[in-house]
């Protein structure tokens, strides 16, 4: 059925619970994944909980999201070994995910989206959005979301 399991991550608890599970479905049909981070560019200012909190040279910052990434895709990457599962990792930089979401997935030829569903409520949904949402409603190929 699918062969190609592009498997994004944000690095949340929901997102590792996914990666697992998309995993999981990759062994039971023999399929090979893709691991997704999409990294904020490497900006000097420092934020925590979306609130500007110190100052980082561009270098530093790009050194600690390099070990962010690192850190969230070994879940995928260690998931993968586990269970004998094919398995390549990215990273890119993006200020828009589930753009790089869609053309990953367009680009390495994946035939499935398997992703974690954060489910935003109320006005954070309105004012955010959802990444999940926009890759729903804007990838042409199958979309299968962890709860």
């Amino acid at each position: 059925m699918f062969k190609h399991i592009l498997i994004p991550t944000d690095g949340s608890p929901a997102s590792a619970r996914a990666a697992a599970a998309g995993v999981a479905l990759a062994k039971s049909l023999s399929a090979r994944v893709t691991g997704l981070y999409a990294a904020p560019p490497a900006t000097p200012i420092v934020f925590d909980r979306g609130i500007p909190t110190g100052y980082r040279s561009p270098d530093e910052r790009a050194r600690a999201i390099e070990r962010t990434a690192e850190r969230y895709l070994e879940v995928i990457d260690r998931a993968a070994a586990e269970a004998g599962v094919a398995c390549e990792t990215i990273r890119v930089t993006s200020d828009f995910p589930a753009d790089t979401i869609l053309e990953t997935a367009r680009k390495r030829k994946c035939d499935l989206v398997f992703m974690a569903s954060h489910g935003h409520r109320g006005l954070a949904a309105v004012l955010l959005g959802s990444e999940t949402s926009k890759v729903l409603t804007h990838a042409k190929i199958p979309v299968l979301v962890h709860r």
